[in-house]
This record gives structure tokens, sequence and C-alpha cells, in this order.
């Protein structure tokens, strides 16, 4: 499915920072919009699950909401709750790499940052973005720079839910929200 033709240019995307920085990137989901996606959800960097190492537990070289993790459960979730079609979003990070941590330097996002810019124009149709994390907010500029509609949320997280859950409920509202601005005005 990665060829196909709505795919493809993602998934030469993700090949090109492979080789140009020498870590894991997962493949965009080819259940999701890819190049035809009208909405952007920019998360903060791969999990261990979106790994295909056969070290330790392997996930599915992919970032989906079909990954096997607590995190993108409730993406899965969140995403239907608000009524978002699947064939309307693509899912990426802002560090598109997993190496190993889950933390994230300053260096890291200052070049993640970078290289979203290569991906704004791979996304035609997609004129919003929703920043997926205290991180990913901080790619916020880039997007308006490029004429997005920005919309923040909180990550969906098992750790933000045990922190503040009660905002971590509101997630897919604020989904929705992003979702509505699309169909109102029709971009």
């Amino acid at each position: 499915m990665l060829d196909l033709p709505h795919i493809k240019p993602l998934s030469d995307y993700a090949a090109d920072l492979r080789s140009r920085y020498g870590v894991e990137v997962p493949e965009f989901d080819p259940l999701d919009g890819g190049v035809n996606a009208r909405i952007l959800f920019l998360f903060e960097k791969p999990g261990p699950m979106t790994s295909d190492e056969k070290s330790g537990r392997a996930g599915s070289g992919f970032i989906s909401r079909d990954n096997d993790d607590p995190s993108a459960e409730a993406t899965f979730n969140f995403m239907a709750a608000a009524r978002i079609p699947r064939e309307d979003t693509v899912t990426w990070n802002v560090v598109p790499g997993w190496n190993g941590t889950r933390k994230i330097t300053g260096h890291d996002l200052r070049e993640g940052v970078a290289e979203a810019r290569n991906l704004l124009g791979l996304l035609p149709h997609a004129r919003k973005v929703v920043l997926v994390g205290r991180k990913a907010a901080r790619a916020g500029p880039l997007f308006r720079d490029a004429q997005f509609s920005v919309f923040e949320s909180l990550h969906p997280s098992p750790l933000v839910r045990a922190s503040r859950p009660e905002a971590w409920a509101d997630i897919p509202r604020r989904w929705a929200d992003a979702y509505a601005a699309i169909a109102k005005f029709g971009v």
C-alpha cells in the first residue's frame, strides 16, 4: 500500500529522512488520507510502537492510530468521537524519528520543525493543522507563516490522562472544532 498514489510521495519523504538522519522514521499510514488529507495532526515524536526493530517489543513501523499502544488507542477513539473521517487526516510528528528515547532535545525540535517545512509541500489540500502536545505546539509559527489554521490540543498519552484527566477528556472536542472549521469553510 505504500506505493498507492495518495501515500507514495509521503513514503518517499520518510525514506529520505531515514537516509539523511540515520534514525528510524515510521511510514505514514496508508489507511489515512495521505497527500489528499485536509487536516494534519502533528504529534510530538514517534514512540516505540512505531518501531519495527526486533529488539524488545516490536511495533508496526507506521505512525498509526491502529498501533498497539495506549496513545494510538486514544487517538483512534478520539478521532471517532470527533467524527473525523480517516481519509481527511494525515498524522505525523514534529520530530519525525525514533531514536530509542522519548526525550526531545532543543536540537531535535529545531531540526524537526525545519523538516516539517518540506512536508507542507506534499500536502496540497491541508490548510488546517492540529498540534498535539506541548512540543508539537512549538511548530505553530511555521504553520501560521504558511497560512494554515492552527489548533492545539493536549497529547492523548496516558501521562496526560493521569495528570489532567478533565483536559484529556476534552481532546475529542478540540479535534472536532478543528475539523468543523474545514466543513464550515470548505478547506
